[in-house]
């Protein structure tokens, strides 16, 4: 079968990445894992046979996102317990390094409004547009606005000189068809095509002077010219144009691009760079743990403003505490409540719903009677809110993905009865990065019945105690509990822990530490048969190779494009049930063979924005490598593998060690030390990196 490399986009070159014999040898990896994985059943009640080395082994693979160079003997020394301890207590841990990473993402410590201030959205340049706004006076921001103003104008207008045209040119009837090769060159194309000529030009002088001047001549440009400039100037001309630039100038120089897009990218990369380089890894993991459970799709309008403060402020907070703040704090979240559109769900007998003006009052708050409906009413959409109706949409995915699973006991009676309970759970301009509030008249009035109980009518607070009901109901407790022993511990995890670690949840009132301590404590967390037995997720994969080579990055966007790539972008899974953990779902050849692209481009320095030391002549742990191939395989085989490698895997690359491309020296020259990065990367690619 002939096996073609897959081009992973931004992070990789053009050209073909493996070469012949490194090809070989790489297919003939993915093909044994492919083949050959075996499943990851632990056996229930297995004693505890590993000794402290590979404990610490199984620890930083299943409670970080992998081992660095080093970490093994730093656990080990620690003691694993105790390290483990310290990870369930991660304040305990400092994390200032991580903080100066993130430092230039300013959005990352942004409210909502503030984000949409800095970074306007498309309505609030319409606005702007139609004179229902004011620019702001800060000459930066007022910079970004223009640009983005100028290109709605732009935009406008084509469309205006098109239906104009349209119209001319049919308006008989006749719309006839000629040859463009007879016809004069369109005259609004050569327009742009004169705009780029001088865009182009105006950037090569921009790139001659320093970088301060360089932003400030921008900045003063007219907002025509700023606006061209930063269309036409991308990839590789774009950054030449922010080289020297500082972080924030940076941010401006692709806000007035795609201001959307820079609220985007600091949150994708942010993630990639947490899991990379946090020292509280359980709790990186925990986060994104829950994050893929309280899903929210990136790319469903406002929750691309939305989602900053969602991970920030509703998930991170509550990782390791407990879950029911962590289950309020999500169905608070505005995020959660555009994502699912909770925020439009009217109650059939509300005010709104029946048309009832806002000044008619009701004893308690309560609304109206359903015997004095008035029958004049208009039922439905009202014209001064978007709301339509009843939506089940987050009634549904509370109980099926939040809390009771699918086969929870519920049924369509509950749905329709979580939903009413909800209603009036809504936002203010959520565009506009406004926040929860609660609204009575959108609000279903009247007692409702969920899973057998009686929820008397009390405005928000019905809310609060069907989430309560629902954090403390024992099939919560179950589904939890096995949704994170399968993370943890197996695809499908003995039961025997997952009743031990439900009961914790139980009598702890849903503690998530203390369910976690229950877990990292058994015999089946620690039983053989679970070691590498779970396989990575692509996020799982390429943080623990980037960790596991040492490599420094200093850009993230081709790591997020290369995820994107793999069919895991961070926040883009679009229906709420997140991203899958099981192997089914990402072992294939295909995905395997991509996985062995990055790694080998990783080794070899050719992925954008990171830099690795393997290529000049040291392995991962910063060895020297010597002339002799096998013993530096040896060498990475431990440093990247802790030895834990098969014979076959093995015998596959020791094989080609003698190749021209491995040994880099060709008949009857001096030895040299082997290609690092060749043999770096087929391990990072090997079936045994693939599992943790």
């Amino acid at each position: 079968m002939k096996v073609r490399p897959i081009r992973m986009g931004m992070p990789l070159p053009r050209r073909r990445l493996l070469v012949p014999a490194v090809l070989l040898v790489a297919a003939g990896l993915t093909t044994q894992f492919a083949l050959g994985r075996k499943k990851d059943k632990p056996a229930p009640g297995k004693t505890m046979a590993m000794d402290d080395r590979k404990r610490a082994v199984h620890a930083l693979n299943r409670l970080t996102f992998g081992p660095r160079p080093g970490d093994v003997e730093r656990v080990t020394q620690i003691g694993v317990d105790k390290w483990i301890d310290l990870q369930l207590n991660p304040d305990k841990i400092d994390d200032s390094a991580l903080d100066a990473r993130l430092a230039p993402f300013r959005t990352l410590r942004m409210g909502t409004k503030e984000i949409v201030e800095n970074f306007p959205p498309d309505q609030l340049i319409k606005q702007i547009a139609d004179g229902k706004a004011s620019l702001p006076q800060d000459p930066t921001k007022r910079a970004v606005y223009e640009a983005q103003l100028q290109r709605y104008e732009d935009k406008q207008e084509r469309k205006d000189k098109a239906a104009a045209a349209a119209e001319t040119i049919c308006r008989d009837g006749a719309c006839p068809v000629s040859d463009d090769s007879s016809q004069p060159a369109d005259p609004e194309r050569m327009r742009r095509r004169e705009e780029r000529r001088h865009a182009n030009l105006k950037t090569q002088e921009l790139l001659d002077q320093p970088p301060d001047e360089r932003i400030k001549e921008i900045l003063e440009m007219s907002p025509e010219d700023r606006q061209t400039i930063a269309t036409t100037a991308k990839g590789a001309k774009a950054d030449a144009l922010m080289e020297g630039m500082s972080p924030q100038q940076k941010e401006t120089m692709q806000a007035l691009n795609n201001p959307e897009q820079v609220v985007v990218n600091e949150l994708t990369q942010a993630k990639l760079l947490r899991a990379t380089y946090s020292e509280r890894q359980l709790d990186e993991v925990m986060t994104d743990f829950w994050f893929n459970h309280f899903n929210v799709f990136i790319n469903k309008g406002a929750d691309r403003y939305l989602l900053t403060s969602y991970e920030r402020d509703a998930i991170r907070p509550h990782a390791l505490g407990k879950f029911e703040d962590l289950l309020v704090a999500t169905a608070k979240s505005p995020a959660m409540l555009f994502y699912l559109d909770n925020w439009l769900s009217v109650g059939p007998d509300s005010e709104i719903a029946l048309g009832i003006p806002p000044h008619q009052q009701h004893p308690r708050g309560h609304g109206p009677s359903l015997n004095n409906r008035p029958n004049n009413r208009p039922r439905g959409k009202s014209k001064a809110n978007q709301a339509s109706g009843l939506n089940e949409n987050y009634g549904r995915e509370l109980m099926e993905l939040h809390t009771l699973s699918v086969n929870g006991g519920y049924s369509q009676k509950d749905v329709t009865e979580v939903a009413k309970v909800f209603t009036g759970w809504t936002l203010d301009q959520p565009k506009q990065g406004g926040g929860f509030r609660f609204e009575p008249r959108m609000h279903e009035p009247g007692d409702k019945i969920v899973l057998g109980h009686r929820i008397k009518e009390h405005g928000e607070k019905e809310g609060l105690e069907v989430l309560h009901l629902l954090a403390r109901n024992p099939q919560t407790a179950h589904f939890i509990s096995q949704k994170l022993a399968m993370r943890f511990v197996s695809d499908e995890p003995p039961a025997a822990l997952v009743d031990r670690m439900t009961k914790t949840f139980l009598k702890k009132n849903g503690d998530i530490r203390e369910v976690l301590r229950t877990m990292f404590k058994s015999p089946e967390f620690w039983s053989p048969d679970a070691y590498r037995a779970k396989v990575k997720t692509p996020l799982e994969f390429i943080v623990s190779a980037v960790r596991a080579s040492g490599a420094q990055v200093d850009d993230a966007r081709a790591l997020v494009g290369t995820l994107n790539n793999m069919g895991m972008m961070p926040y883009g899974m679009m229906p709420p049930t997140g991203y899958s953990m099981k192997a089914d779902t990402w072992v294939n050849s295909s995905a395997l063979l991509g996985r062995m692209n990055f790694a080998l481009g990783l080794a070899a320095g050719r992925i954008k924005g990171i830099k690795i030391d393997s290529a000049a002549g040291t392995t991962a742990a910063g060895e020297q490598a010597t002339p002799d191939a096998q013993q530096t395989l040896a060498t990475l085989e431990n440093s990247l593998l802790s030895g834990d490698i098969s014979r076959q895997t093995h015998d596959t690359i020791s094989k080609q060690l003698d190749d021209q491309k491995i040994s880099q020296r060709r008949l009857g020259d001096p030895k040299r030390p082997p290609n690092i990065a060749a043999i770096t990367g087929l391990i990072l690619g090997s079936p045994e990196f693939q599992r943790r």
